[in-house]
């Protein structure tokens, strides 16, 4: 079977700041693709019919608020650092959900959907829960970090990899303390998101096959790759996001429920099975602009990522 433990390894880079980001991106794979069944059998589905996998996009999750001021910005910096731009934004009323689309300096770096929960919009009781947990928030980005990232090239290799481990970090280290069960169950009842992030801070939410990529007949569209997945045992996403030559459409695998620390009431950790993340599928299909131009979009829609969002919920 072909393994894709190191997907971006294969990207072309052109410098030493693009280098960096492959790496980051490889180590958050291998720990979301440990943790993720449903990757794995994807490898042995793209395996078996010689296709390949491209990533897409990575979907990273955050908390709004002033005080400790955290949200979007706390980990779009660290990709600004390295050369991607925000380039659309998306709202999500209903869930006071906001995100924003960075491009990739190099095509063939995956973009970043990065999404905030405006928090000054739950309930006090919710405001509350979050504000206490946040209390003890640690920002692991420091200016020196970013000034460093930015400068990558000027950068020796041992101290790259010093910043490498130290950026690895910042995503999968908990930010703040354990919090409560019972303040997370609550919390869940309003907002499955802000539960989600309390939970699993800023850890990796997603990572997206692009089906563009397969190459092969037999997983040339989304729904012939959900099939295929279906009958190695996935469980998939009931519906298809976007209709039949959309510019986008998207589905995903059931979110996998990992064992989740959490403290007790009596201040003890607790372990309980939590939703953490599922594997999507996007189809970008190109298309004819009014001028005549051969195009393939390369954002997002509010309408599809709306209901994505709720894969998560307990």
């Amino acid at each position: 079977m072909i393994s894709t433990a190191e997907p971006h390894s294969l990207i072309k880079a052109s410098n030493d700041s693009e280098r960096f980001s492959c790496k980051l991106y490889d180590a958050l794979w291998a720990q979301y693709r440990s943790r993720v069944e449903y990757v794995r059998t994807y490898e042995s589905v793209v395996s078996g019919a010689n296709a390949t996998f491209f990533n897409d996009h990575i979907a990273l999750r955050s908390l709004a608020c002033q005080n400790p001021r955290s949200g979007i910005s706390n980990i779009s910096r660290v990709f600004e650092a390295l050369g991607y731009r925000a380039t659309e934004c998306y709202n999500f009323e209903d869930k006071h959900l906001g995100a924003i689309y960075f491009q990739p300096p190099n095509p063939q770096l995956p973009k970043l959907f990065i999404s905030e929960l405006r928090v000054h919009e739950l309930s006090t009781d919710s405001r509350e829960i979050v504000k206490g947990c946040l209390a003890s928030h640690t920002d692991h980005v420091t200016d020196r970090m970013l000034a460093d990232l930015y400068r990558i090239e000027q950068l020796p290799a041992s101290s790259q990899e010093k910043l490498l481990q130290a950026t690895i970090g910042c995503f999968q280290e908990l930010p703040w303390e354990l919090p409560l069960q019972a303040d997370v169950e609550a919390l869940h009842k309003e907002s499955q998101y802000a539960a989600w992030v309390l939970l699993h801070g800023f850890n990796v939410n997603h990572f997206t096959a692009l089906i563009n990529s397969h190459g092969v007949p037999s997983l040339d569209n989304i729904e012939k790759t959900i099939d295929a997945l279906k009958k190695a045992g996935v469980p998939m996403k009931q519906s298809i996001e976007g209709e039949p030559g959309a510019s986008l459409r998207q589905s995903a695998t059931e979110a996998v429920q990992i064992a989740t620390t959490m403290r007790s009431s009596a201040g003890a950790a607790v372990e309980i099975q939590w939703p953490y993340a599922y594997f999507e599928l996007a189809q970008r299909d190109p298309f004819q602009t009014e001028d005549g131009k051969t195009i393939r979009y390369e954002g997002f829609l509010s309408t599809q990522a709306t209901n994505l969002f709720e894969m998560t919920k307990h």
